[in-house]
């Protein structure tokens, strides 16, 4: 049985994350885009769009900033913000399309009669802040004194309405000050994704491994966790990772491999849920995809959280249509602890030192 049928008669749907994808030059390569969103027909997008879009909901995306002129995603992009430089806006991504991409699976909404071309997201009616922290070089956190800017991103993120927050990037080292911002965006009830990352390894991923961070893992078609997808106790959930369309540079597409785009339809499912249920806060609304997730069914009876797909890959129409008891404020998540707030984070001087890698893999051209 394939991963789609297993998924349609368990249920529910599950997904694949595209990441690091080739620019294709549109207009022949979109007509034909649609089609290779396996992870849409997987997850029975048509049945999940009757019950929720999205709508209401804003998703932040930190990463790269966003084209927000691209065809698939024009209306649906907010202004944003260019942390790296401190001001500006991160709706006109040029350099690296890894956010456009993420952005897309997110509430891309097509293009053409009927919005049949093109890259459709899992929540087309949420709209994407994008927050600008990343460059071709990798995202850039600097040495100097202030707040990082991925961590002015996730503040920046609540202080302005997102209540899904999407980190399809990370590393093994830790910013001193992420563990703080991302306890404050837990006090503000958002729901915070992040890759495992793509290394294949059960080494700790940062933002993915912080207390309150749902870490997300990569399985490909036939629902098999992808071979590079980190793991370890932290995982929490699985969804679509590999050979995933996106949306592109130059209003192109894309197509690539890793826990990136695993992460951003995770975002994508909770965006839908907080649309459906505004009245859960960020726990019971994990909750709900936790306790709808499912294994394949070699692995039926594991302990769980199994360390390579925690409790399972998403399955985003049962999580919205499911009789689910609200359950506790916190879910499965750790209650975030009293903190106080950062001082006022002041400009970073010219960004050096380490820096967080997107979470791509496999780059290879659409056609």
């Amino acid at each position: 049985m394939t991963f789609k049928r297993w998924m349609r008669s368990a249920g529910g749907t599950a997904l694949l994350c595209a990441v690091g994808l080739a620019h294709v030059a549109p207009p022949a390569a979109a007509d034909s885009i649609r089609d290779r969103q396996w992870a849409l027909s997987a997850f029975d997008a048509d049945a999940i769009e009757k019950v929720s879009t999205g709508r209401g909901v804003t998703v932040a995306v930190i990463d790269t900033g966003v084209d927000g002129t691209h065809p698939d995603l024009v209306g649906n992009v907010l202004p944003g913000r260019d942390l790296l430089k401190g001001s500006g806006r991160a709706d006109r991504e040029t350099e690296n399309s890894h956010g456009t991409a993420m952005a897309s699976l997110i509430a891309g909404h097509g293009h053409g009669p009927g919005g049949g071309s093109g890259v459709k997201g899992l929540a087309p009616g949420a709209k994407i802040l994008p927050l600008l922290v990343n460059t071709q070089d990798g995202l850039r956190v600097g040495t100097g004194k202030g707040e990082s800017p991925v961590s002015q991103a996730i503040r920046y993120a609540v202080d302005h309405g997102a209540t899904v927050i999407n980190l399809s990037l990370g590393d093994t080292f830790k910013i001193t000050d992420l563990d703080e911002a991302v306890q404050y965006a837990r006090k503000k009830d958002a729901v915070i994704v992040a890759a495992a990352g793509n290394d294949g390894v059960a080494e700790p991923n940062y933002p993915a491994s912080l207390p309150g961070v749902i870490s997300v893992g990569a399985v490909d078609s036939s629902g098999k966790i992808w071979e590079k997808s980190n793991y370890g106790s932290n995982n929490m959930l699985a969804a679509p990772g590999v050979d995933i369309p996106g949306a592109g540079r130059d209003h192109g597409y894309r197509s690539g491999t890793g826990t990136s785009d695993a992460t951003a339809y995770v975002s994508a499912a909770a965006a839908l849920l907080r649309s459906k249920f505004p009245n859960l806060t960020a726990g019971q609304i994990v909750n709900r995809l936790v306790k709808t997730a499912q294994l394949p069914d070699d692995l039926k009876g594991t302990n769980l959280p199994d360390k390579h797909y925690g409790y399972g890959f998403i399955r985003p129409f049962s999580a919205l249509t499911e009789d689910i008891p609200a359950g506790s404020q916190n879910g499965p998540l750790p209650a975030p602890p009293r903190l106080h707030r950062f001082p006022l984070a002041r400009p970073m001087p010219p960004p050096t030192g380490v820096r967080l890698r997107p979470m791509s893999s496999g780059v290879s051209s659409v056609s």
